[in-house]
């Protein structure tokens, strides 16, 4: 199957990007340069990264005592990508950018995802960069971003810690001044880094030169001790290795070592590791405050006790790369099951003559059950790529729309960023798990790709903040922020699309169900909140982030589908048939599934906050 025609609609015929060109920042562009774009990414996809995904599924990363050995078409992969100038895609010209829609750089990063995950992009590298052209001094930008940007090195997250996973408040990981003139390295505040950090994604290889660290630690007080909470945490660039103030590296290895490889259930390309800071395997220069010349060196960013803040720059980044992830698997497994029932033929049509052995069989796709399998799987990948897009589109309306519509752009980020992550790696997931099905016993084969899909799909749950920690900020903080403003902004935005859905006869009944859905959701977050207590409140706010979530999807669609017919009326196009056929079953299929959902946050219902764990 071809995502392209796909992407091409949602692009261009839905979120109009090309009308972005009349913006100073993006001048220099226009629909033809977008497509070369995506042209380019679409080759280097199909050629350096869709023939490996199952080679780098088997040839795990290895340790060989010295350095971490990855197959060659990785090398070749990361290379290429980042020869095509993606990782500095949405960049100024100054940094060696192409100064791109950010609509436009997910959009082509979706073929990377689609053809190989495993193999990973520059998803990581990009946000350690962005983060710091926003938050780190000019000397960090010049030396550390724009040689990320470049390729010529990447970059990583290092937040949780074994002992702590997604509690950051609990970060043990220290730094302390490292000595006289500490503060006076141009570099920035130069400080000394003791503790382990864990799950950090391409944390150790030898894909580039180097491998810039972003990385949470506290500062001790006057009295060595930490400060509880987040808001003793800061954050530090920890260079792999060192590096002098021209971008040239010194030649001396930083104390960061690898502690060991985690051996994942999916995404067996990419190497997640285990990192120690400090422990003096490599010791670097002067006497550091641990010992002779141990302790990480690194650089502050930002402000002392500020370095969440400036994370959540790179997390809430990451979290919508990870949506796409989800979502591109999703797809994935979509094209092959779709292509598998297309060719395999088993059974007879049912009714009269349906058990007659001697007529030819029929391919299963003519079988209602597998219908409805297919018709899941396109209404969930489809309906998510269309989402990721509109937050991108989001993204590039916060950065150059200006004034009010500015600011409503980044207050409905806020509110969709948990479901543009949590909800493809939920239902994206399940889209892989019909994949499965629909091929029967070969589904859970290596003979088939299918079974990989949902291996490499099923950690996106969890990458990036699991759905309990998307759910409360949802229910917890953003639909509550500025006064519910954001919930009040996409209702809005769900009630326009309804009107214009009520003057097409084909959809009214979508914007009925929309309509009563909204305002179930509406009910359900005054509910839960009507006592004040967070605990019951959030007691329930997983479901309730189904509920929102699919909401959201069903708005999607049929604004989607308003788009499609307003081009086609009358439906001879099969790509038309297919979208309102996709919207018709997330609205009767999908979207009544959030009465079960909702039921239990009304209430506040305590049956799983006041279990006993002695009951278990």
């Amino acid at each position: 199957m071809n995502l392209r025609p796909t992407i091409d609609f949602l692009l261009n015929d839905w979120l109009d990007t090309a009308a972005l060109s009349q913006r100073e920042r993006f001048a220099d562009h226009s629909r033809d340069t977008f497509d070369a774009v995506l042209d380019t990414c679409e080759r280097i996809a199909r050629e350096k990264y869709a023939p490996f995904n199952r080679l780098v599924d088997v040839q795990e990363p290895h340790f060989d005592g010295e350095k971490v050995i990855l197959p060659q078409a990785t090398h070749d992969a990361s290379r290429a990508y980042a020869e095509s100038g993606m990782l500095s895609a949405a960049q100024d010209y100054e940094m060696g950018g192409m100064q791109l829609p950010y609509s436009v750089e997910a959009a082509a990063n979706a073929f990377f995802a689609c053809a190989s995950v495993s193999i990973g992009s520059g998803m990581l590298t990009t946000g350690n960069a962005n983060l710091l052209m926003t938050h780190g001094t000019t000397v960090q930008k010049e030396v550390f971003a724009k040689n990320e940007f470049a390729g010529r090195w990447s970059g990583t997250m290092c937040l949780s810690e074994p002992q702590a996973g997604s509690s950051l408040s609990d970060v043990t990981t220290r730094a302390v001044p490292d000595g006289e003139g500490y503060a006076s390295d141009p570099l920035g505040e130069r400080y000394r880094l003791k503790g382990n950090k864990m799950w950090i994604s391409s944390g150790e290889h030898e894909l580039t030169e180097n491998i810039i660290h972003l990385v949470l630690a506290k500062i001790p007080d006057a009295d060595g001790k930490l400060v509880p909470g987040t808001r003793g945490i800061s954050l530090f660039i920890v260079p792999k290795k060192m590096v002098n103030t021209d971008g040239t590296l010194t030649g001396t290895r930083n104390d960061v070592a690898l502690a060991g490889l985690n051996h994942k259930l999916g995404w067996r390309g990419t190497t997640n590791t285990l990192l120690n800071f400090g422990e003096g395997k490599f010791p670097v220069g002067q006497d550091g405050p641990y010992g002779k010349g141990a302790g990480a060196v690194g650089y502050l960013v930002g402000q002392p006790g500020k370095g969440l803040q400036c994370m959540f720059h790179m997390m809430n980044e990451a979290r919508i790369g990870v949506g796409i992830a989800a979502t591109m698997l999703g797809m994935a497994g979509y094209y092959a099951s779709l292509d598998y029932a297309r060719n395999r033929p088993q059974g007879r049509p049912l009714g009269a003559g349906g058990k007659d052995a001697t007529k030819p069989q029929v391919a299963i796709i003519e079988h209602a059950d597998v219908k409805r399998m297919l018709l899941a799987q396109k209404s969930y990948c489809e309906g998510a790529l269309a989402l990721e897009l509109y937050c991108a589109r989001l993204v590039d309306e916060h950065h150059t729309a200006g004034g009010d519509a500015a600011n409503d752009a980044r207050l409905l980020l806020e509110v969709l960023t948990p479901i543009a992550k949590s909800w493809p790696s939920e239902w994206c997931l399940e889209a892989n798990s019909l994949a499965i099905q629909i091929h029967g016993g070969y589904g859970y084969t290596r003979d088939f790709p299918v079974e990989q899909y949902w291996r490499d799909n099923r950690l996106n749950m969890i990458h990036e903040g699991t759905h309990g920690i998307q759910a409360t900020d949802l229910l917890g903080r953003k639909v509550l922020m500025e006064e519910g403003r954001g919930l009040t902004l996409l209702a809005a935005r769900m009630t326009a699309t309804m009107k214009r859905a009520y003057r097409v006869a084909a959809l009214a009944e979508h914007a009925d169900a929309l309509g009563a859905a909204l305002k179930q959701v509406a009910v359900a977050t005054q509910k839960a909140w009507a006592t004040g207590d967070p605990t019951e409140a959030l007691a329930n706010a997983v479901p309730y982030m189904q509920a929102f979530g699919h909401t959201v999807l069903a708005w999607i669609w049929l604004d989607v589908a308003l788009k499609a017919l307003e081009g086609d009326a009358d439906r001879s196009n099969a790509a038309t048939q297919g979208r309102i056929g996709a919207t018709r079953f997330f609205f009767h299929y999908e979207l009544p599934k959030i009465g079960a959902w909702l039921a239990v946050v009304e209430t506040r219902d305590t049956t799983c906050a006041a279990f006993p764990q002695d009951a278990f």
